[in-house]
């Protein structure tokens, strides 16, 4: 289990940084063949490099729950679709249960960012990992709209994704089934350098992105919020990329 987890982190680390901007214009202009999310890969002070206090992953940033099985059934959260400067990369925020220290399955959902050449991009995704993500259709999304992401576990093997785009009024639903079962343990708000092709992208400057109005429920119908939740930032070659922290029951993620 420690040789997968120091390969998991050099492997993601290292792929992230290298790569060239001819494969990396291949892959945005041919978005979503082999995009995923990945579960979080915490970066441990003794197999990826020297750390300070704090949490650490090398593709996470953002808040998470991790609670016993069959703990969480539904997870929301509401955040201003920000403008990316700088040079190429994506990122994507998003809301999910599972993949932290369930890392067999993950139901969740969100947006992506991407800047290619000084023009972005912005897509709705859902996706049951280990399965990749799927793009929604019928939704506009521009710099400035209000999104309101979630995510429902009505089993461990099937559940609902929505996006609602509170500024224009549009909302998109899918329902979903996995052989994949949930474990239902952990619970998260995040913003994430994904996979797409086997490594991670260039991580986009993406400003800051907030959640407002978050929330997980509990099988019990306990209400979970971030205040509390273990916060968790990106680090990549001993560089930390994102600060994390709470502002009253926000949840704010800001790029470094």
């Amino acid at each position: 289990m420690l040789f997968t987890t120091v390969f998991q982190c050099i492997l993601l680390v290292s792929t992230a940084l290298a790569l060239p901007s001819s494969r990396y214009d291949a892959r945005m202009a041919r978005r979503w063949e082999g995009r995923q999310s990945q579960p979080n890969y915490r970066n441990e002070p003794s197999t990826c490099g020297d750390f300070h206090t704090g949490v650490y992953s090398a593709n996470w940033a953002g808040a998470l729950w991790d609670e016993s099985a069959a703990t969480f059934t539904s997870i929301t959260g509401t955040f201003t679709v920000p403008t990316l400067t700088g040079p190429d990369g994506a990122a994507s925020a998003w809301v999910g249960i599972d993949g932290d220290t369930c890392k067999s399955a993950i139901l969740q959902t969100g947006v992506d960012f991407t800047i290619r050449n000084g023009e972005t991009s912005y897509d709705a995704w859902y996706e049951w990992f280990p399965d990749s993500a799927y793009d929604f259709s019928g939704i506009n999304i521009t710099a400035g709209d209000v999104m309101r992401v979630t995510v429902t576990a009505s089993s461990t093997t099937s559940g609902n994704a929505t996006i609602e785009n509170l500024t224009n009024g549009r909302t998109v639903s899918t329902s979903l089934n996995s052989t994949s079962p949930l474990c239902k343990q952990n619970a998260e708000w995040i913003v994430e350098d994904f996979q797409m092709d086997g490594g991670l992208v260039s991580f986009a400057n993406f400003g800051t992105v907030t959640f407002t109005d978050a929330k997980a429920t509990g099988q019990s119908g306990t209400s979970y919020t971030p205040s509390g939740a273990t916060l968790v930032n990106i680090q990549q070659n001993n560089q930390v990329l994102t600060n994390v922290s709470m502002h009253g029951s926000s949840l704010a993620i800001l790029y470094v």
